[in-house]
Order: structure tokens, then C-alpha cells, then sequence
């Protein structure tokens, strides 16, 4: 009798955001979001990416009206991908497909998101994924994998596209997100769902008004597999000092995948920005960057100190063209440049 063999599990890898991209996704706020207040700053912050992104890639738009995205951009048509759905807000680093590849094949892994813990409403944004798997916008070899058992943002996780992964245990670890999981449960879950030889833990790092539990996009990122640029506090007086000054020596004892020390380069901490209608502090960061075809995107908020994120960022990225975009608008909903927006690496649209 012939011994039975199980099936090999795939090779399954999450691929870096410095890696060749299709395009970009972002859903558009309109009147019945918390962006109402201010709509026209919002959607003008949104054209100035959009415009920026189709110089170098397609651009994935979901949104509640085609129309109100062609009125802010009437020059772009081909450009674009448009999908109407209804939404509940705009993060689409968090409502939107993680991209993988399972033995070199795209495939999308949709997991829950629920408010950053069920802080806001997100059941319609929790369906995009699906529906945009539905509706055709990926390309006909793409397949989509339901994780809806768990619960992850895009914004929580950092990947060097060879295994290692970086996060925040504030984060992941939250009441309301995967509590009811140990942390060395959701390590082998994550290990197994992006195939990763290991995960980064950050313990320290926050931002004063940040609905999100730290995401790891709005303190450290990946820049290359050795490489890591963080935000540094260079002011005893801030509320952050001490535990930025924490974050940065976890990351000065993480180690790359060969055993060496990661090259760490210091992003200065964004000056206060306060809510002009209560006067609370807004989450301003650099380090909320995006990744493009030969380009990075950075947050930059009418300061003095955004020419130093900016010289920093082109000394992190050599060869790409490093642009600042103005994101006062975005962090009024305490978010920035990388949260509202979702890359898509190359095979999928």
C-alpha cells in the first residue's frame, strides 16, 4: 500500500512596500464621513496624492459617488479605477487587501477591521475588500483568502519582504482587536498567515491623539531590509520624550536577519499641532510616509522642521524622489499620508 503524502503548504510571503507596485488605493471622503466640517480641505488634500500617485502608477478609488472624484479631478480618467460603494470613513491603509504571495501566485487576504477596537463605525468599510474582489478590479489570477477571524489594519505592520515583520504589541495586543488570543498565539498565526521567519516587537512609542493604539506606521518604518527610520523626540519638556526615548532603544537592540544591527535614522518629532475647535494636540508624524514607484511621499505640516524630515527621508531612500505633501488636513481625524492610503504590489490589478 502506497503511503499517503499531505499537500505542502504554500510558500507564502508579504512582500515589502519599497517593491514594484500596480497602484495605490484610497477611498474618498465625502459629506456623510467626520470629514464634513471640512470637506473641501479634505478632498483638495486627497486630489494633491492622487495626482501625485498617477504620475507613477494607477490608482484605485472607492468612494460613495464617482461623480464628486471626477469633479476634484477632471483631468484624470484613464488614470483611475473607480469603485462606488458606501463607507464609513477614508483609512484605506486599514480597511483595505493585504497583498501576498502564496508560491509566487497574488493573492488577497482580507481581515476584519473594526475601528481601531471599536472605537468607530466600520461595517461598510469592512466590506471593501471583498467587494472589490467581486466586482473584478483584480486581475483574474489573484485569489482572496478570508481572515475575518482575526483582526489587523494595515497600518500596524511593517514587512521587509523577506520574512521579518515589524509591530507594536500596544497595537496588536489591544482590548477589543485580539485579546481574547495570547501574544504567542497571534505570533504563530501572523508567522503562518505572511510566512515570516520572525517578528519585531516594539513595547514603547505613542502619539497624543491617535485613535489607533500606535500603529507601527506613525512611529518606525521599514525602509530596506536593513534600515529602519524612526521618530525621535529631541525635547525633554514633550509629553512623548520618554516613550519615544524607549522606542528608540528597543530599536537600537533589534538585530536584521544575518544578526547586525539595524542603520537607524532619526525622523525629528513633528512640532505640536493643535485641533483649532478644542485645542487638543493632533498626531502629526513624518515617519506616516508612502512608498511609490521610484518615489516616497511624505506628511509635512508647514513647519520649520519639514525640510529636515524631508533631507532625512532622501537620505533613507537614495534614488527615489522624495516629495512633501501638506497633511494638516488629514491629521485633523488624526491620520496621516500613509493611513489613507493602501499600496498594491505589481500582478494584482
Amino acid at each position: 500500500m502506497k503511503p499517503t503524502t499531505e499537500a505542502a503548504s504554500p510558500r507564502i510571503r508579504l512582500p515589502a512596500e519599497w517593491e514594484p507596485q500596480d497602484g495605490v488605493m484610497l477611498t474618498w471622503p465625502h459629506a456623510g464621513t467626520d470629514w464634513a466640517p471640512m470637506l473641501d480641505a479634505a478632498v483638495a488634500c486627497f486630489a494633491a496624492i492622487v495626482r501625485e500617485i498617477v504620475k507613477r502608477e494607477r490608482c484605485l478609488i472607492v468612494c460613495r459617488d464617482a461623480a464628486e472624484v471626477r469633479r476634484a479631478l477632471p483631468d484624470l480618467h484613464a488614470e483611475l479605477l473607480i469603485c462606488e460603494l458606501e463607507t464609513d470613513d477614508t483609512w484605506a491603509r486599514d480597511h483595505g487587501p493585504i497583498s501576498v504571495f502564496e508560491d509566487g501566485r497574488p493573492c488577497l487576504l482580507d481581515f476584519t477591521f473594526n475601528g481601531w477596537g471599536m472605537k468607530f463605525a466600520a461595517a461598510r468599510d469592512n466590506l471593501i475588500t471583498r467587494e472589490l474582489y467581486r466586482r473584478g478590479f483584480f486581475q483574474p489570477q489573484v485569489a482572496y483568502r478570508n481572515q475575518l477571524h482575526r483582526v489587523l489594519e494595515g497600518g500596524a505592520i511593517e514587512s521587509d519582504g523577506q520574512g521579518t515583520l515589524l509591530t507594536t504589541e500596544t497595537c496588536l495586543l489591544s482590548a477589543n482587536r485580539n485579546d481574547h488570543y495570547s501574544k504567542a498565539e497571534l505570533e504563530a498565526f501572523f508567522k503562518e498567515a505572511f510566512g515570516l521567519d520572525r517578528i519585531l516587537w516594539l513595547r514603547h512609542g505613542y502619539l497624543a491623539g491617535d485613535d489607533t493604539d500606535s500603529h507601527i506606521d506613525t512611529l518606525a518604518r521599514l525602509c530596506d531590509v536593513r534600515t529602519i527610520t524612526y521618530v525621535q523626540s529631541d525635547d525633554p519638556t514633550d509629553e512623548h520624550d520618554d516613550a519615544l526615548r524607549r522606542m528608540e532603544e528597543e530599536l537600537r537592540a533589534f538585530r536584521t536577519a544575518d544578526g547586525s544591527p539595524y542603520t537607524l535614522i532619526p525622523l525629528p518629532m513633528a512640532d505640536p499641532v493643535h485641533d483649532p475647535e478644542d485645542g487638543h494636540r493632533l498626531p502629526a508624524t513624518y515617519a506616516n510616509f508612502l512608498i511609490l514607484n521610484g518615489t516616497v511621499l511624505v506628511p509635512i505640516y508647514a513647519s520649520p522642521k519639514d525640510a529636515l524630515a524631508l533631507e532625512r527621508l532622501a537620505g533613507a531612500f537614495p534614488g527615489r524622489e522624495v516629495i512633501g505633501i501638506d497633511c494638516r488636513p488629514l491629521i485633523r481625524q488624526h491620520g496621516s499620508l500613509h493611513c489613507v492610503t493602501m499600496h498594491i504590489p505589481v500582478g494584482f490589478l
